[in-house]
């Protein structure tokens, strides 16, 4: 059987990197230990992971980090296809993007179907792009989070 090229009928090499990474993290995750243990380390993973960008998408990951924490202290970080997510009763509910390493040209911060942002008129933002974000972007991306866990008002 000949191989086709990645690019043409299948996974880019960052996604097959990625899916590597995330069957890696569910590996590890279901080997740790449960509770305030287990929180503590996943954690560790986050800030590791961020800690790791490059400079630009590792301050904007850092920035995320201290607003989701903040917004909703309820979610749970943990990595998430190996970049920085927000779990609510272990299913990510938001999650961080590096667009320098994922080779796009900006970063992302986006939102899986946990999150509450339906709209009434069926039509709504379920991901943002992020290059580097003025305070009114940060303040609007902290009124999201707060909308996308259910303690925001809507829109």
């Amino acid at each position: 059987m000949t191989e086709t090229p990645s690019t043409k009928d299948g996974f880019s090499a960052q996604e097959r990197a990625a899916m590597k990474e995330r069957a890696a993290e569910l590996k590890a995750d279901a080997k740790r230990a449960k509770g305030a243990e287990k929180a503590a380390a996943e954690e560790a993973d986050v800030l590791a992971k961020i800690a790791q960008m490059p400079d630009g998408d590792r301050q904007m990951a850092e920035r995320v980090h201290a607003i989701v924490t903040t917004v909703a202290p309820e979610l749970a970080p943990k990595l998430y296809y190996g970049q920085p997510g927000y779990a609510r009763d272990g299913k990510v509910l938001c999650f961080f993007r590096s667009g320098q390493m994922d080779k796009e040209r900006y970063s992302t911060f986006g939102f899986s179907v946990q999150a509450e942002l339906d709209s009434p008129d069926g039509f709504w933002s379920t991901a943002y792009a992020l290059q580097d974000p003025s305070e009114q972007a940060w303040e609007r991306l902290g009124e999201v989070v707060r909308q996308a866990t259910g303690d925001g008002d809507g829109e």
